[in-house]
């Protein structure tokens, strides 16, 4: 989605840590439950993805780990930073991404955050864990379509 960006959406933070560690097998859009302060500090950039998590609890979601700074004019009515946010989808999208987390041992990782309009929403990945010689091969891929793209603009600009 970083790269398709749609009309209207505008990323606030990503995750790109999860990427290099996961292989992000679907994605799913959910709205988040938040409160007035962490709108604002959401407004202004202040989140971090990074070791962030999804969860399970008495068959709702909530996102584990998200940091939202707390809001500078928030005086006594300020959020906490990591409080568990619960994640907005229909009902048989969570029972299906429960169930596969249960049977085949997934992950569900926050991916990016955005505003849809004047929602936020998240991205969510369902994902695997990958192993050191899989984050090896996916570097030396990236690094040969690199020098392939570095090779084929030396030519272009030759002719």
């Amino acid at each position: 989605m970083a790269d398709k960006q749609k009309a209207g959406q505008k990323t606030v933070a990503q995750n790109k840590k999860a990427r290099h560690d996961y292989f992000v097998d679907e994605t799913y859009e959910a709205g988040v439950a938040l409160c007035g302060t962490e709108i604002k500090s959401i407004r202004r950039g202040a989140v971090n993805l990074k070791d962030s998590y999804c969860s399970f609890r008495g068959g709702e979601m909530y996102a584990v780990g998200v940091h939202i700074s707390p809001y500078e004019q928030g005086n006594r009515f300020n959020h906490e930073p990591l409080r568990e946010k619960k994640l907005l989808m229909h009902r048989r999208e969570l029972r299906r991404l429960q169930g596969l987390v249960q049977q085949k041992g997934l992950t569900l990782i926050p991916l990016s955050l955005y505003f849809s309009g004047s929602y936020v929403k998240m991205e969510i990945g369902l994902c695997r864990g990958k192993k050191l010689y899989d984050k090896r091969d996916s570097e030396a891929a990236r690094q040969a379509g690199r020098d392939m793209e570095r090779h084929l603009k030396g030519q272009r600009t030759e002719d």
